[in-house]
C-alpha cells in the first residue's frame, strides 16, 4: 500500500519569519509612497490654491481621477500598460508609482485646506512686516496650516499603508500576499489572518500614538 502524499503542512516558526519579512516589505513600500506622495501632494495643493481657475480646469480633474478610480484598477492598468510605452517595471516599482500618485491626489486637498486655514489678515500682516512670499509660506503658513491638517494627513497615511495590500495583485509579496500563500499551504486561515492583522496593528499603532502625542504637544 503506497503512502499518502500530503500537500499541506502546519504553521511553523519559519512561517512567522516569512510573515515578518513580508511586513517589512509592506512598511518599505508604504514609507516610500507616503513620503514621496506627501511631498508631491503638498506641491499640488499649493498649485490648486495659487492656480485658481487654471489649476481647477487642468490639475484638479486629473487628481479627481486618481481619487475616484479604485486603486486596484489603477495598479492593474498601469502594470499592464507600462511595458507598452517602454517602462519595464517590476511589481514593487509599479506599486510605488501608483501609490505615490494616489497619495499625492489625496494629500493635495489636505494641503490646500492647510493653506486656506491661515486667515488672509494674518498673511497680510506678515507681508507688511517685510516678509517675502516664501518667508510668509515658511514661517506663517506652514506652522499654522500643518497643525490644522495634521490629523487628516495621518488618516491618509494610515489608509495608504492598508491600501498597499492591493499591490499583492501584481505579485509583490507583501503582508497580504504572504498570508494568502501560507493559508493555501497550511489551511489555517484564522491563525494566519490573526497574525497578519497583528502585524498591521504593530505598523499602524505607533504612528497613530505618536501623532496623538504630537497634537497634544502642539495644543499646549
Amino acid at each position: 500500500m503506497s503512502d499518502t502524499v500530503s500537500f499541506f503542512s502546519g504553521f511553523a516558526p519559519r512561517d512567522l519569519l516569512f510573515l515578518g519579512e513580508a511586513a517589512l516589505r509592506t512598511m518599505w513600500i508604504s514609507a516610500l509612497s507616503i513620503t514621496m506622495g506627501s511631498l508631491l501632494g503638498a506641491v499640488f495643493g499649493w498649485m490648486l490654491y495659487e492656480g485658481k481657475w487654471v489649476a481647477t480646469l487642468t490639475l484638479a480633474p486629473v487628481l479627481d481621477v486618481f481619487r475616484s478610480v479604485p486603486l486596484i484598477i489603477q495598479l492593474v492598468l498601469f502594470y499592464n500598460f507600462a511595458p507598452i510605452v517602454g517602462l519595464n517595471l517590476d511589481p514593487f516599482a509599479s506599486g510605488v508609482v501608483i501609490l505615490t500618485i494616489y497619495t499625492a491626489a489625496l494629500v493635495a486637498n489636505v494641503a490646500r485646506g492647510g493653506i486656506e486655514a491661515v486667515e488672509p489678515p494674518m498673511r497680510r500682516a506678515a507681508r507688511s512686516l517685510g516678509m517675502s512670499y516664501w518667508q510668509d509660506m515658511r514661517h506663517v503658513v506652514l506652522p499654522i496650516g500643518l497643525r490644522a491638517v495634521f490629523p487628516a494627513w495621518v488618516g491618509v497615511a494610515l489608509g495608504v499603508m492598508k491600501d498597499s495590500a492591493l499591490v499583492s495583485v501584481l505579485g509583490y509579496v507583501e503582508l497580504l500576499k504572504a498570508s494568502q500563500i501560507l493559508i493555501t499551504r497550511t489551511q489555517e486561515p484564522f491563525l494566519i489572518l490573526t497574525i497578519a492583522g497583528a502585524f498591521y496593528f504593530a505598523l499602524s499603532y505607533p504612528i497613530s500614538r505618536y501623532a496623538a502625542k504630537l497634537e497634544q504637544r502642539w495644543a499646549q
